[in-house]
């Protein structure tokens, strides 16, 4: 993809995410989610964003295997056109916190979508580490659920099977898609060195410890507000039933 092309498939994505949340408006939403009607809608556009840069993702390594081997050179207007779309998501939602949230709310989301906006942006604007970019979107997987239990919160819903056992899948993926793959793009990045040069190398470094460490405080968040603050509680209760 030429630079028109990237600046247009971007242009497009922030509109089309600006166009979900419109029409998420319209639908009827829970009668808990009502006191803050656009956090509701900003959660499902998120859910929407992850939904389908997850599935895509993958997608792009199943049709395209040879990026698998080299995630610097190697990619496909596939896969070039997932990054650009995933950098017009995060650019309108970074507007839409400014605009809709106070700072002190949001500083840490803002931080996060201003790295990963850098960091993608070198990728397309260069044609290279797309297939970097590419694996960096798999935690969108995780993503999905992580998403989705924001919205059965805010339906006042937390405390139903259907939370439980999402929660257990978010916690898993976390793991999975998260952690992991945040681990192993470190390590990639630390063996591939000498291939990447300084800039780069210092963007992603930097990159990647910033995701590291907000990604540790935010599962340490979910384990005890899903699993040990619900533990506790039944303790509790186990107690005045003696």
């Amino acid at each position: 993809m030429d630079l028109h092309s990237v600046v247009l498939t971007t242009s497009a994505s922030v509109g089309f995410f600006k166009l979900v949340n419109y029409g998420l408006g319209k639908l009827p939403l829970p009668e808990t989610a009502k006191r803050n009607t656009w956090k509701w809608r900003n959660v499902s556009t998120s859910f929407v964003h992850s939904f389908i840069t997850g599935v895509w993702s993958v997608l792009c390594f199943c049709v395209h295997p040879q990026m698998a081997k080299d995630l610097i050179e190697t990619h496909s207007v596939f896969s070039h056109s997932l990054v650009c779309v995933s950098i017009g998501y995060f650019m309108y939602d970074f507007f839409d916190m400014v605009f809709n949230q106070k700072i002190n709310q949001s500083w840490e989301l803002l931080f996060h979508h201003t790295v990963v906006i850098t960091c993608f942006g070198i990728s397309v604007l260069t044609c290279r580490y797309v297939g970097f970019a590419v694996v960096a979107l798999l935690v969108e997987i995780n993503s999905i659920f992580l998403h989705l239990r924001q919205m059965l919160r805010m339906a006042n819903i937390s405390k139903s099977t259907a939370y439980r056992v999402n929660s257990m899948i978010n916690l898993g993926t976390y793991v999975v898609f998260r952690i992991n793959t945040l681990a192993w793009m470190t390590r990639w990045l630390v063996l591939n060195r000498e291939l990447i040069p300084l800039i780069s190398y210092t963007v992603g470094s930097v990159g990647l410890a910033i995701m590291t460490l907000m990604n540790i405080v935010l599962f340490y968040r979910l384990l005890r507000t899903d699993f040990l603050k619900s533990s506790r509680e039944k303790e509790v209760k186990k107690d005045k039933d003696m």
